[in-house]
């Protein structure tokens, strides 16, 4: 008997009983489940309804009794709202039982319970009705005692179907138990014939079955598990299922044998990909922090052609676009000679040109003869293979590469290659663009010093404006001489006279020529630093927008780029501002205002504006004041300080370590009579200011206070500066009646000396000035229109300013007019206000400005620059404020050329107020809250 027909009869057997077992089992198992059923399914839920039931008529009764006895009238309407709710309720429950219900004591139960409860719905309907008519408790008592006799025959009712359905259940649990018992005492039966029956035929299975399996199991312990590339075979002679499994066994054994070189080949190739990408790995950390070409392509083709084998490399870069553009030579690796390889060639030039043409790589392992030999200490050979192939970047070819190898290039190594250049492309095109960037941030710093250099021409053409009027003061004086020579003779001859009268017209159109030249330089400096201030404006406000931005996209680099901009234009914006005091200076025009200043501040406020720096600096910081300097002293407190200010900023700057010291202290009148006149003071002050810095050489202690010079080169371009802050400091102590000396010796330090008088009434004699200079002043006065005004600080009350949040709040939804004809101004203003989230209107002119007024635009202020083309901004605002309905519309005047006396003129044209260019943001803001508030 085979063991197919041996299997069948045994396990026929073991079917056999277990579906006798498992039918029988079904079947009572089905009785259970039916009994159960009509306990939990039906029995159950009648129970659990009744009972529901029950609860809704008892807060029924409950609510009754309440609104009868207790409660108020809001109270009494809840309560009746909850007793029509839960009379629906019931009758929708005994509807639904009566649905359900399946036998004939049950239904009558039912009926009954429902006919009870209308009887007792009528009753209750008659005492709610009662309740809402307002009768109070003594005129219920009938209908509640009613009520009660009812209400016992629907409980007594419910109870009894209750009970009725609970002896049902008891019925039907006793059932199952017995059905139970059942099923226990025929499984016991079963189970225990299956038992011998299954043990029997187990046992004449496994006995013929033993000896065929005992020699497939002695083959299979021999095997090598270790080794599966050699298993051993069943030599088996019968062809039942034991003779079939012991085929299979040897079919089994070939595949193993065939997986296991599948394997081997496999994990070889897993191999090589973890070697792929540990060298791809390398590679881009190699990477990392190059900025140049060169060496980008010198560190790539030395590290990449050792990692594939190669003997011979080169790398070539391509410039150029169109026709023009050609691949040159970066860098090679194990080159011999200048002229080894191409330096250059073209697209489809050469085999390489070709590959670069098609975008494509090739392989040629069938080298010429005539191809560069690998050299190396002991001989040379030709290369056995070499490898082209393109780098390209958004389907654009931007560099070839060439390698030679003694070996042929393997499969894995062409696909390392092949990765490699993916991200070659990206890495080439990240390199030029930082070699860009930085090439633009040079430009940017060219046109910096191109400024500067301007400003340093500006300079000399006013020293040579100087010279001119010293020249022409010389030859008035000497025109003046020869008339008293002439006054004093004897008017000898009536032609004399006239010759000297013609020498005076010609002495005055000189002068008037002067005073035109003066005219000129004015406007000259004027107009220039509008042009100077007007882009500088722009810049300003477009650098402190991106330094100061949070949630921003830029990096902390280019912030920081930003930051540099904004402080290189405050700079700018200082030497505008020095250049032109120094020509207020010269022309006699800067207003100076003796009046009282206390001297015991001194020291406090020298101590405030200079401590942070000497910290940061990390050198000591000390001021003291000698007790008989007198606290109350008469001089212009703005200069003094200035001067003051600058030559403390001088010693920090040029002091790296050890001290910077203030001395103050009474002048003897006999030492600074060494200087200057001391006629007309009432006391001297002493301002001693040193330090431990670099020192000034004698030679150079001579220049230092003349305009744009330092102590040399090497220091402007150490420290910086413009040269400029110790030529103010001179003017402006000769402005105030005194001298500035300097000790100095070159490494150890400077001392520089301040001598300021007491002048309580004034510089006397300061406007009785000679008769060439009152001309020059004369013309300065009426044409100079006193240069460019520093910016003027908005002084508002705490009253005026509004809080921030509050402000932020106020310019949502706002919407200005930026009048300007500078689009780069608009475009500043434009981006800060808009972040503000104000909504910007711009125009370029004065009647663009009208127009869009007329066009009914909701306009909350307007931003107005003054110099503008077609009508001007003085115009502007005199022909907005015509019309009344515009009497209340804040107009700020926004301008770069901040004359003496604009602001007032600006006022009367009809402006709300006055901002000179460039713009602070934060002063523009808090301007336009006031006005926006007001």
């Amino acid at each position: 008997m085979s063991y197919k027909k041996k299997q069948l009869l045994g396990f026929g057997l073991i079917l056999l009983f277990l579906v006798v077992l498992l039918t029988g089992i079904v079947i009572m198992l089905n009785s259970i489940k039916s009994n159960l059923t009509e306990i939990v399914e039906d029995r159950y839920y009648k129970v659990s309804n009744i009972s529901e039931i029950r609860q809704l008529f008892s807060s029924s009764d409950r609510e009754i009794l309440f609104a009868v006895n207790e409660a108020n009238k809001s109270e009494r309407t809840d309560s009746l709202d909850i007793i029509h709710d839960n009379h629906s309720r019931i009758e929708n429950e005994i509807a639904t039982l009566s649905s359900v219900a399946n036998t004939a004591n049950g239904k009558k139960l039912l009926k009954e319970l429902e006919t009870n409860y209308g009887s007792y719905s009528i009753t209750e309907a008659d005492i709610i009705q009662k309740i809402e008519s307002g009768k109070g408790p003594a005129n219920l008592q009938a209908l509640m005692s009613d009520q009660r006799d009812k209400r016992t025959k629907v409980i007594e009712t419910m109870n009894s179907f209750k009970k009725y359905q609970e002896s049902l259940m008891y019925d039907a649990l006793k059932s199952s138990k017995q059905t139970y018992n059942q099923i226990i005492q025929f499984i016991i039966i079963a189970v225990l014939i299956s038992i011998v029956v299954i043990a029997i035929t187990v046992i004449w299975m496994i006995r013929s079955t033993s000896r065929n399996l005992q020699s497939i199991t002695k083959v299979i312990k021999n095997i090598d598990y270790n080794d599966l590339s050699d298993i051993p075979r069943i030599q088996f002679r019968s062809n039942d299922e034991i003779g079939d499994i012991a085929y299979s066994f040897n079919e089994m054994a070939g595949s193993l044998e065939a997986y296991n070189e599948k394997e081997k080949e496999f994990t070889a190739k897993i191999s090589e990909q973890n070697w792929i990408q540990t060298r791809l790995a390398d590679i881009a950390t190699m990477y990392q922090r190059i900025v140049d070409l060169e060496v980008l392509g010198q560190r790539f083709i030395t590290r990449l052609a050792p990692m594939v084998e190669a003997s011979l490399g080169v790398i070539y870069l391509k410039r150029g676009e169109g026709e023009n553009a050609k691949f040159v030579k970066l860098a090679s690796f194990a080159e011999e000679g200048k002229d080894a390889g191409r330096t250059n060639f073209t697209l489809g030039e050469g085999l390489v040109g070709q590959c670069a043409l098609e975008k494509r790589s090739q392989i040629i392992n069938n080298v010429p003869n005539d191809y560069n030999l690998i050299k190396t200490g002991l001989g040379e050979t030709l290369p056995k293979s070499i490898f082209i192939a393109p780098v390209i970047f958004e389907d654009e070819v931007v560099a070839m590469v060439e390698l030679a190898s003694l070996t042929p290039f393997t499969e894995f190594q062409e696909s390392f290659l092949r990765r490699v250049l993916e991200t070659l492309g990206i890495t080439i095109n990240s390199v030029r663009g930082r070699m860009e960037i930085e090439r633009l941030l040079k430009e940017s710093q060219a046109q910096t010093e191109e400024l500067q250099v301007q400003s340093e021409e500006l300079q000399s053409q006013s020293e040579e404006m100087q010279a001119q009027s010293e020249e022409l003061q010389t030859q008035s004086e000497e025109l003046r001489m020869i008339n008293e020579q002439l006054e004093e003779r004897n008017r000898d001859t009536e032609q004399k006279s006239k010759e000297l009268q013609r020498v005076k017209i010609n002495l005055e159109a000189q002068a008037e020529e002067l005073k035109q030249s003066s005219k000129y330089k004015s406007e000259f400096l004027a107009n220039m630093s509008h042009e100077l201030r007007t882009p500088l404006n722009s810049i300003l406000i477009l650098s402190e927008m991106l330094s100061d931005q949070g949630d921003s996209s830029l990096t902390s680099e280019q912030q920081e780029f930003a930051r540099v901009i904004h402080s290189s234009g405050q700079d700018l914006l200082s030497l505008i501002n020095d250049i032109l005091d120094l020509s207020k200076v010269e022309v006699g025009k800067l207003d100076v205002v003796f009046d009282e200043m206390n001297v015991s501040e001194l020291p406090e406020l020298l101590k405030r504006n200079f401590d942070h720096v000497a910290h940061k600096k990390r050198i000591s910081f000390k001021v003291t004041k000698d007790k008989n300097v007198p606290d109350i002293f008469f001089t212009d407190q703005q200069r003094f300080q200035q001067i003051l200010k600058n030559l403390l900023s001088n010693a920090f700057k040029f002091t790296e370590k050890g001290t910077v010291e203030v001395t103050i202290k009474r002048a003897e009148e006999e030492l600074v009579a060494q200087w200057i006149n001391t006629q007309g003071a009432s006391s001297w002050l002493e301002i001693n200011v040193t330090d431990t810095g670099i020192g000034i050489s004698p030679e150079k202690q001579k220049i230092i206070f003349e305009a744009f010079q330092q102590g040399d080169g090497a220091t402007m371009r150490k420290y910086g500066g413009t040269g400029l802050g110790l030529s103010i400091c001179r003017e402006f102590a000769k402005l105030l009646g005194g001298w500035i000396v300097v000790e100095s010796e070159e490494g150890k330090g400077s001392k520089f000396t301040l001598f300021i008088p007491s002048l309580p009434e004034g510089m006397k004699g300061a406007e009785d000035i000679s008769i060439a200079s009152s001309q020059v002043a004369a013309a300065e006065a009426q044409e100079l229109a006193p240069s460019v005004e520093k910016e003027e600080i908005v002084e508002l009350s705490s009253g005026d300013i509004p809080d921030e949040p509050e402000g932020d709040q106020l310019f949502k939804n706002k919407t200005v007019l930026i009048v300007d004809d500078d689009n780069r101004n608009i475009f500043a203003l434009s981006n800060a206000l808009k972040q503000e989230g104000m909504q910007v209107i711009a125009a370029e002119n004065g009647l663009e400005c009208l127009e869009v007024l007329q066009n009914g635009h909701s306009i909350d202020a307007i931003l107005m620059d003054i110099m503008m083309p077609e009508m001007d901004g003085y115009e502007t605002m005199r022909r907005i404020r015509l019309n009344s309905m515009y009497d209340n519309l804040p107009i700020i005047a926004l301008t770069a050329k901040a004359m003496k006396g604009d602001k007032e003129k600006c006022l009367q044209a009809g402006a709300s107020d006055y901002i000179s260019k460039p713009l602070k943001l934060d002063q523009l803001l808090s301007v336009m809250r006031v006005w926006l508030t007001n």
